[in-house]
């Protein structure tokens, strides 16, 4: 297998394992990132096994997953004032982008904060190596945005969640232990 048929198959597992995504969602992202000798019709029968193995796995989940909890995280940071976005854009840079547009649609006058985390953290969580959410206020003042980073470690932490986070306004919360379960949306 060449390195670029390992990029693509990664980046299909990853896309189809994050469980946002359908079938036809994760070939567009897979002719999208093409490259070098990859044969697209063994790519597409990669996404087709790969989706299989997912519906399989999801039958011996449990009945709320890790997932399902970061849901109720991110209905409950909205609800204290705190915007949050799942899944926003790829990197930091697109997650702002995207938690700005939200924080417009939505109206800055309902939130303090904002939380988020992005594809590059989604990979990695898909991955087994935790999920890193970013964060700030709404007024680019180090005590509020250090306030609000406690907010949030407090309702992951009530949700049944470690944090890690050593309380500094410019660095991330992470959850480090972090089953990554999302039932794709049938």
């Amino acid at each position: 297998m060449t390195d670029d048929e390992k990029y693509v198959r990664n980046a299909i597992k990853t896309h189809v394992w994050s469980g946002f995504y359908d079938q036809a969602d994760t070939e567009q992202m897979m002719e999208e990132i093409l490259e070098g000798e990859v044969d697209p019709e063994e790519m597409r029968r990669f996404i087709v096994s790969e989706s299989a193995a997912k519906a399989a796995a999801e039958k011996s989940w449990p009945a709320e997953t890790d997932c399902d909890r970061l849901d109720q995280i991110f209905t409950a940071l909205d609800a204290a004032g705190i915007c949050s976005l799942q899944n926003a854009g790829y990197t930091m840079s697109d997650g702002h982008s995207d938690i700005g547009e939200k924080l417009d649609e939505r109206g800055m006058k309902n939130f303090h904060g904002y939380c988020f985390y992005h594809g590059q953290d989604l990979e990695r969580a898909v991955n087994g190596e935790g999920l890193m959410l970013a964060f700030s206020d709404l007024k680019a003042d180090p005590a509020n945005k250090t306030k609000v980073g406690h907010e949030i470690c407090a309702i992951v932490e009530k949700a049944g969640f470690k944090t890690n986070w050593n309380g500094d306004p410019e660095t991330r919360i992470t959850i480090p232990k972090f089953d990554w379960k999302r039932r794709t949306p049938r």
